[in-house]
Formats: C-alpha cells, sequence, structure tokens
C-alpha cells in the first residue's frame, strides 16, 4: 500500500474486483465503504483499512489470472448479475475475474478475462493505440473502393469522430480481415454501415499478440507464460491512465 493511500478505483481494479470505470460506477451508486464509510470518488484507502463492496470485504487477490476466451455470439461483456446472459456467469470461474475491454453481444471470438486491473488499463486504453485483429463477412460482395474507404477513415457522426487509418486485407468475395488500434463502441458494425454494408459475422481474432487460434467457442485457456511475457514487454511503455 502506497504511504499516501491508493484511490478507491485503482484498489478495487488491483483487487480483481472490476475495472477502474466499473468501480467508479459501484462508488456513485454509495455501494462501496471504507471502514464503514461511504465511499466517494476520489477516495484514498490506507494501510489496515478494510473496503468492501455491497457489504462485502474486498481481499486482493495475489494470483495473476489472465485467460483467453472464445465469446460466443449472445454472451454479454458484462459482470453485471442483472444481465442473464453476462460472461462472468457463463464462464463460472472459480475466482474472481473481469473482461478486458468488450466485445458486443452479436460479435464473437478472442476476450481476454483478468483480476488484473493494471493490464486492462495499459491494453484497452485507446491511445496506446494497441491491435486488435478481426474477421469480417458482410452481406455483399466488398469492393476496393469500399475496403479503401474503411482503411483511410470513417466520419461517425452518431459518435461525433473520425476514425482511425487502418489495416484491412480482402480474404473472400463477403470477408475481410481488419486490424484496429482504437475501440469504438460497435465501431466495425457503423464503419461498414456507413458504406450501405451489414456484418453478418464479426470474429475477433487477435488482441496485442496473444491470438484465438482453434479455441472453440464458449472455451477458455490460460494465456501462456511465454504470451504473457510478450505482452508484458509490449504495454512496458504504456500508460494505464486516460489518454487521447
Amino acid at each position: 500500500m502506497e504511504e499516501n493511500g491508493v484511490r478507491i478505483n485503482k484498489y478495487l481494479s488491483e483487487a480483481g474486483v472490476c475495472s477502474r470505470r466499473e468501480a467508479d460506477r459501484q462508488v456513485e451508486a454509495g455501494n462501496v465503504t471504507i471502514d464503514g464509510e461511504t465511499a466517494e470518488i476520489g477516495s484514498r484507502v490506507y494501510y489496515g483499512q478494510q473496503v468492501c463492496l455491497k457489504g462485502k470485504p474486498v481481499e486482493k487477490e495475489n494470483e495473476m489470472i489472465l485467460l483467453a476466451f472464445h465469446k460466443p455470439a449472445g454472451i454479454v461483456c458484462t459482470a453485471e448479475k442483472r444481465e442473464k446472459n453476462n460472461v462472468i456467469d457463463f464462464i463460472h470461474y472459480p475466482k474472481r475475474i473481469y473482461p478486458v475491454g468488450r466485445l458486443d453481444k452479436e460479435s464473437e471470438g478472442l476476450l481476454l478475462m483478468t483480476n488484473n486491473g493494471d493490464i486492462v488499463n495499459k491494453m484497452m486504453r485507446s491511445g496506446n493505440r494497441h491491435e486488435k485483429e478481426y474477421l469480417v463477412t458482410v452481406n455483399k460482395t466488398v469492393t476496393e473502393s469500399f475496403l479503401h474507404g474503411l482503411a483511410n477513415g470513417v466520419p461517425l457522426a452518431d459518435l461525433n469522430t473520425m476514425t482511425r487509418k487502418c489495416s484491412v486485407e480482402q480474404l473472400g468475395r463477403k470477408q475481410f480481415k481488419m486490424i484496429l488500434t482504437q475501440g469504438l463502441n460497435r465501431q466495425i458494425r457503423r464503419m461498414c454501415e456507413y458504406f450501405d454494408y451489414r456484418v453478418e459475422k464479426l470474429v475477433r481474432t487477435r488482441i496485442m499478440n496473444i491470438e484465438l487460434g482453434s479455441l472453440k467457442a464458449g472455451r477458455y485457456r490460460n494465456v501462456s507464460a511465454e504470451e504473457y511475457q510478450t505482452l508484458l514487454e509490449l504495454i512496458k511503455d504504456s500508460s494505464n491512465e486516460t489518454v487521447i
């Protein structure tokens, strides 16, 4: 524990409870206490203090957990128990974990699950520009102009932004591979809709150096020691704070 304590969202994240963003939501909802007092955004936790989430003591998990999971379509990337198709209940892992980033309900493919909040932040902050690779199948024949348009940035009016340039490679008449370094809400689907294409199947095949490979839908595996060491090397200079 740092001499000046740690912010409550960082404490919960490093304890493997949830991401910092979700921790802030829990604090705002009044679900977090520090020594019996309701925490506020920015509250700090000092050595010896007891933190509770929804009345249950939070104990830091010392074991590092990092799983590669093949999320099937229909499963929701949330730990919210009120969502009947939440990924936590689906995996039913014996220890507390949560997803690294999101993959929309209709999409499938690689989703990382962990108890390490620092890794989550360093991997998923958009400004760190780490790669994620997708296999995309659309409803009609892919054209050169369509692929060129995707690769060079697409204006998304409802998100008030322009997508970054990205790598796009045609694989079949209606299929292509796309590598992104950002993760806007339903980004690939929105980009395709801009050109009057509809995504029929979307599979994430890689996050940085970790690949989906032959992992079957609904199954998970431990990220190997070699993969983990390479991942640490890739994120060593990445920020775990909010970046643009």
